[in-house]
């Protein structure tokens, strides 16, 4: 005997549930227990929904959703109603959620049917109460109907829900929901088989006799129980719609705050009579439905304004600088109005080259972009004129110090500050002038997927001192570098600090290449982290995707803000050394006579290069005899120190090269320091702890360099293998 036919002879029916598309079918034995044709059948939610008792669902709901999240076995009562709502019977069902599988999202509910005799007077039968009181049911259904109003986001989810809800006993077929433009009315959305039949004009003018403008016009519902009653009432719109398949009609206005916004219909299939009950039911409705949409109606447009408004403060186009590639972000929180103080820009200028800005004014309100407009229009103006990144900076700090005056929007004092990061590009040369007005320092991703912080001479926010000077800082973007330029929010949202947030950015910003997985291998060109618009989105979901929740700072609250960030990538064959060798990891810094704590910069930066350098005691060392190094250029000479520092080879047997020159051409000597002497020992800390190092006289001045060989903690390094030899 087959399944289907045990099943049928104890009276037992199957069903299943898509939670996906909602559609949920019956056997023919299920479809006879809820009172449908004995055959096998497939119904959308709303209509399997309307079979079950309104108060049963909600009960029956929650419960399959605890099995659902434990993975257990749901068993619950239901009772069936018919159209009218009277209970035909009680029905048991088991079910049991069961996954998709594969990479979709979702799962079936399988279960069984079977009906259940009443309880015997005196007992009591397990699952959702059985009390007959009508109004306290449609007030559950009412609650549900408004949670799931109360979640939609978009005109469109209202109109999806307002179709899929199912009146307890007495389901409407059809709905519809006009929308006013002036004098007309439209359908704005409707739903059911017949759904054109009872509004065939979409477009109509208000004054037509049809029951949705009366009802427009006057403010008040208009309910037809019998074709009869509609015939008479509307003769014209019932000889142009023949709306012949139905029975009854309920009309009823939109209203917000006193004003008719729309109408909303409901057509049945069945008589109704349009008890006080059921009036009050299709009211409050009709009043969630219109609070609804004119929710989401506001959000639109105000989605739509700070999408317009956010075009209009940003580049039009996607900048075309030759010989560099650049992508662009910008993030607003997400509250308000979604506008913020954040911005960057594109600019050309009159020698040729292009500028690049990136800022960020104080607050996140409308002050703050209406500020941040008008600083982005100044700077633009001033670097057009043609002056230099210091001269632009200096003239947008006094434009922002006169801006903010004695008197705010509201009458009080309100002065804003702004930080801002100015680059002017050759994307020849590959130099970048900077200057830095309290933003944080660019990030540069070097041609073997390291990141390093470039450290860059700033000044005071802008609009703080209007005599403040910026210093410009010139960096060159080597073949195959990227640089990253962002706002404090791509650091800082998630309560991080500058440390924790560069080290959440830099998993993200270095390349994942095979270097980490391989170290003999080369870094390969189709890599999805060499795309510097997948690059940007990725930057972005680390703080406001997924991954985001894992990675919160060490400040208390989880702080937001906007974010904006530029991505720009020199477009060249990576620099080798040599055939089949891999990328050179380099960084240039310059140590002013009158900046000794920049050392301190420079010691960091020699650290973020040799971070998977295999013996940490040679990175100590390295980072000690550049200290000493530079400290002598800046005590015993009257010029800067320039420092230039080159990892080439291979991992595990690569060589790190640091030169430091200056510009005096007294060449250092051998001392004998005596045992309480504090200086001295700069040419004997090399001797031992350097695998090769010199002195070269350089026109004017000198360079003392220094190399070592990259080796196992367990192995001795051989400079003899590279083919040199120490030398003084």
């Amino acid at each position: 005997m087959r399944t289907e036919d045990l099943l049928a002879a104890i009276a037992t029916g199957l069903w299943r549930w898509d939670s996906v598309s909602g559609a949920v079918s019956y056997d023919a034995e299920a479809a006879r227990l809820v009172g449908l044709p004995a055959e096998p059948v497939t119904l959308p939610e709303a209509a399997a929904r309307a079979c079950f008792h309104p108060a049963d669902w909600l009960e029956v709901k929650a419960i399959v959703d605890l099995a659902v999240a434990e993975g257990t076995l749901a068993e619950a009562r239901l009772r069936i109603v018919d159209e009218k709502g009277t209970v035909l019977r009680t029905v048991r069902t088991r079910s049991r959620p069961i996954a998709r599988g594969g990479s979709e999202d979702g799962y079936y509910l399988l279960g069984t049917l079977q009906e259940v005799p009443d309880p015997l007077p005196g007992t009591s039968a397990a699952g959702p109460p059985v009390t007959g009181d009508w109004r306290r049911n449609r007030e559950a259904f009412l609650l549900d109907a408004g949670r799931a109003l109360a979640e939609a986001m978009s005109t469109a989810e209202v109109l999806r829900v307002a179709a899929g809800l199912s009146m307890p006993g007495f389901s409407p077929e059809g709905l519809a929901v006009f929308g006013v433009q002036g004098e007309r009315i439209s359908v704005i959305g409707h739903h059911g088989p017949r759904a054109g039949a009872d509004h065939p004009f979409h477009d109509i003018a208000l004054g037509t006799d049809y029951p949705a403008a009366e009802v427009v016009r006057t403010g008040r519902a208009v309910y037809l129980p019998t074709p009869e009653e509609y015939r008479g009432r509307f003769p014209a719109a019932w000889s142009l719609g023949r709306p012949r398949k139905r029975r009854s009609w309920a009309f009823l206005p939109l209203i917000v705050a006193g004003r008719t916004i729309g109408a909303w219909m409901a057509g049945f299939a069945h008589p109704v009579s349009f008890s006080p009950d059921e009036r009050s039911v299709l009211t409050t409705i009709a009043r969630m439905l219109a609070q609804a949409l004119s929710r989401t109606a506001l959000q639109e447009t105000e989605r739509e304004l700070a999408d317009g408004l956010q075009r209009s403060m940003l580049p039009a186009s996607k900048p075309d600088i030759p010989g560099l590639t650049v992508a662009a972000r910008y993030v607003p929180t997400g509250g308000g109005l979604q506008v913020g103080g954040d911005w960057y820009d594109v600019i050309g200028l009159p020698s040729g080259r292009t500028a690049l800005v990136i800022g960020d004014v104080q607050g996140h309100d409308v002050h703050a972009a209406g500020i941040m407009g008008q600083l982005r229009i100044a700077v633009r103006a001033y670097a057009s004129e043609g002056h230099h990144p210091d001269a632009v900076l200096s003239r947008a700090s006094r434009f922002l110090a006169g801006l903010s005056g004695p008197d705010g929007p509201d009458g009080r004092y309100d002065p804003r500050f702004a930080t801002c990061l100015y680059m002017e590009v050759d994307p020849v040369a590959g130099t970048l002038d900077i200057a830095r007005a309290g933003h944080p320092d660019p990030a540069v991703r070097l041609a073997d997927g390291t990141m390093m912080i470039r450290p860059t001479a700033g000044g005071l926010p802008l609009g703080i001192d209007p005599d403040t000077d910026y210093p410009t800082t010139r960096v060159v973007l080597e073949p195959g570098e990227t640089l990253l330029m962002c706002t404090d929010g791509l650091i800082e949202t998630g309560g991080h600090d500058l440390e924790t947030g560069w080290d959440r950015i830099r998993k993200v910003f270095e390349r994942p290449a095979t270097l980490m997985d391989d170290p003999g291998a080369l870094p390969s060109h189709g890599l999805d982290s060499d795309d510097l618009e997948a690059l940007a989105d990725s930057l972005v979901q680390a703080v406001h995707g997924p991954p985001s929740h894992h990675t919160t700072g060490p400040l208390a609250d989880r702080r937001e803000d906007d974010i904006a960030l530029l991505l720009i990538r020199r477009e060249a064959e990576v620099c080798l050394v040599g055939p089949g060798s891999a990328p050179v990891r380099r960084t240039a810094v310059t140590v002013a006579q009158a900046e000794p704590e920049r050392i301190a910069g420079t010691r960091q930066q020699l650290r973020d290069m040799l971070h998977d350098w295999a013996d940490p005691d040679q990175v100590e060392s390295a980072v000690l005899m550049l200290s000493e190094m530079v400290t002598n250029v800046l005590v015993h000479t009257d010029g800067d120190a320039l420092l230039v520092a080159e990892v080439s080879g291979r991992h595990g047997s690569r060589r790190l090269r640091l030169d430091v020159a200056d510009g005096s051409d007294e060449l250092p000597h051998r001392r004998r320091p005596g045992e309480l002497a504090s200086s001295g020992r700069g040419l004997l800390l090399l001797e031992m702890l350097a695998d090769n190092w010199g002195v070269d006289p350089r026109g004017d001045g000198k360079c003392i360099w220094y190399e070592l060989y990259e080796a196992s903690p367990n192995e001795q390094p051989d400079p003899a293998a590279d083919g040199s030899a120490p030398r003084a």
